[in-house]
């Protein structure tokens, strides 16, 4: 007991405005159904589109405050399936009833349920007070301060025993930082900030030792105590942690084998005929049955063929006994469940949940600063790569090398050099920024499934974030090969030339960020942007000058076409001339490359490329909205 008032000390004294109400968790004849994917299998359409399986058939339950219920099944038999159902995260052909103090899911109700997945989803770059405090901020209602939310991430910190790892980054799969343990705690911390009344976990000691995963339970156990209802799933737990559970549900293909008392499981099996003469992890027993395998191994068969008959009919029978003991028993107990033995109303309800009269936590702005502040912590190391920087400095001074005060009259070659701007600037921001939304899929998944922001303020927050790189390495570059390649010395001309290569950037990032969104996967969207880019410099105005009718609408796709044009438009007027040959001098406007280009209506191409702009930001946003 002193253990579980350590871990409960956060939920003992929330802040006021952290005030929680009790869940009563019901679920009723719930049925989960999906078609399965049969692409490029030999079959015809008509043999699979109507097929379905049934992933949880019938699964019904119910967990009070206070308790503990833990699912247990071999893998794949619907833990992870159930639990999502009851988070309200699960889309699809979803039917029965699942209810939360008897009314159904709310936004209300997604605000005070924890959520933590079995994968650790955290910024690898973010020490743990960042990650705590950042997540207090973003979750944690207006009505109290900013100083009221660090204080109670720092009391989580305390509480869970992070304090000595608090400065030390997370890490990730190429990055050295906290433990296994430790990570799992730190996810557990993010949902108890919000002082959940419902909290979900799915394998939360996975890939643990025992000593860290019974500290893991030891902390969920104090959760519990604190009047929270708690539901877990475990794959094998020890006979340690299997006896902190206060319920087990025990699944098998989807079906229910057992529902009831975790200490009082091994005596309803034995009292239907499944008892074992040795001394058995509990866990292990259930999940044997669970597979089919009958405690007696005397009678097992040993043809694989005969194997899967006895474990099928086994399941048979533990099916049956579950639907003629169990399932009446618990039907009843849930119909006979009163919400009035509790000390609230709904009105007492409404009145201490500061979310449910609003949508959001936070307003708008808040959200924005701190997702900005928090993207800016977090890339701070990626921001200024040493890779980066080297390879966009060394191209600016090998360019500026090769392009060597070129003298004005070797126009073809200033005019490659105005192109080379346009075609780096395309091309080498829209292969950065494939990657942005990919890369954080998972964690823009988990935070919008909590409703910790709008997805709006997290746009914009994130492409906001990544402009001070974006711009800072393309001005360095302009400012070394400009005046090394002996470009037009006049000051005016330089800043517009800088401000052409910066428009282009924002366009070409904006292009990489709706690829990345539309598919979501690295390497489609990195393929889809070199076929994109190998068009675009084949039709940008300087490799074909003539094309042909019928396919030159493709250049008018081209950003890099409009910003090679306004380069022209800016280095050059129609009033400037060249020596085209000893002592001749031509008109610049008379050049085969420049007359194909033009040099007026350049407020055109500005407008074009502002259209694209707005216009590829828009399809990215849209495109994440679909992110489920």
């Amino acid at each position: 007991m002193a253990s579980d008032s350590l871990h409960s000390t956060v939920h003992q004294q929330p802040s006021p405005n952290l005030t929680s109400f009790p869940i009563i968790l019901k679920f009723e004849e719930v049925v989960y159904k999906v078609k399965p994917d049969h692409r490029g299998l030999c079959r015809g359409r008509s043999s699979w589109s109507s097929t379905e399986k049934t992933i949880l058939n019938g699964i019904t339950g119910m967990v009070f405050p206070g308790e503990i219920l833990a699912m247990l099944g071999p893998s794949g038999s619907g833990k992870t399936t159930l639990l999502t159902a009851l988070g309200g995260r699960l889309i699809g052909r979803l039917s029965g009833k699942i209810t939360y103090n008897d009314q159904p899911f709310s936004g209300s109700i997604k605000r005070r349920t924890g959520f933590v997945a079995q994968d650790d989803v955290l910024y690898p770059h973010l020490t743990v007070s960042e990650t705590l405090i950042f997540t207090a901020l973003l979750r944690l209602p207006n009505s109290l301060t900013n100083n009221d939310k660090i204080a109670h991430a720092e009391r989580v910190i305390t509480e869970l025993g992070l304090t000595r790892c608090r400065n030390s980054i997370v890490g990730g799969a190429l990055i050295r930082g906290i433990s296994g343990g430790e990570k799992k705690r730190v996810s557990i911390g993010q949902e108890m900030l919000i002082n959940p009344s419902l909290l979900l976990l799915d394998e939360p000691t996975s890939g643990l030792d025992s000593t860290t995963a019974q500290r893991i339970l030891t902390t969920i156990k104090g959760v519990a105590r604190g009047g929270r209802t708690v539901v877990t799933t475990i794959h094998q737990p020890s006979s340690r942690l299997y006896h902190m559970f206060d319920k087990v549900v025990v699944l098998s293909e989807g079906r229910c084998i057992y529902n009831g008392p975790a200490s009082a499981a091994m005596e309803y099996f034995s009292s239907i005929g499944f008892s074992t003469s040795i001394t058995l992890n509990p866990a292990d027993f259930l999940l044997d049955l669970a597979n089919g395998i009958a405690p007696d191994p005397e009678h097992a068969s040993e043809q694989s063929e005969g194997l899967e008959q006895e474990r099928k009919l086994t399941r048979e029978a533990l099916i049956s006994a579950y639907d003629k003991n169990i399932a009446p028993k618990l039907k009843l107990e849930i119909s006979n469940s009163r919400m009035d033995i509790y000390s609230f109303n709904k009105h007492a309800s409404s009145r201490n949940d500061p979310t449910k009269a609003e949508q959001w936590c936070t307003s708008w702005w808040y959200q924005f600063k701190v997702l900005l502040q928090r993207g800016l912590k977090e890339r701070r190391y990626e921001a200024f790569n040493r890779l980066r920087i080297f390879q966009v400095i060394s191209v600016a001074f090998l360019g500026g090398l090769l392009w060597w005060h070129t003298p004005e009259s070797h126009i073809q070659d200033r005019v490659a050099l105005l192109f080379f701007f346009s075609v780096f600037w395309g091309f080498y921001p829209l292969y950065n920024a494939v990657f942005t939304f990919p890369q954080e899929r998972r964690m823009l998944i988990k935070e919008r499934s909590s409703g910790m922001y709008r997805l709006s303020s997290y746009f914009m927050a994130r492409t906001i974030g990544d402009l001070p790189l974006e711009l800072a390495l393309p001005t360095a570059f302009v400012f070394i090969i400009y005046w090394m390649g002996g470009l037009k010395p006049h000051p005016v001309t330089f800043i517009l030339s800088l401000l052409v290569v910066l428009y282009s950037v924002l366009v070409s990032q904006s292009l990489g960020l709706a690829f990345g969104a539309i598919l979501m996967e690295i390497k489609q969207a990195t393929t889809l942007a070199s076929v994109t880019t190998l068009v675009f410099l084949i039709a940008g105005g300087y490799y074909v000058q003539q094309i042909p009718p019928f396919i030159a609408w493709l250049k008018y796709l081209s950003y890099s076409y409009y910003c090679y044009k306004l380069l022209l438009g800016v280095q050059y007027d129609e009033e400037d001339y060249y020596e085209c040959s000893n002592g001749v001098l031509c008109r610049v406007e008379d050049f085969g490359p420049i007359k194909s280009m033009g040099l007026n209506q350049l407020w055109v191409d500005v407008l074009m490329m502002a259209l694209m702009l707005v216009g590829y930001r828009l399809v990215a946003y849209l495109a994440l909205r679909r992110v489920r």
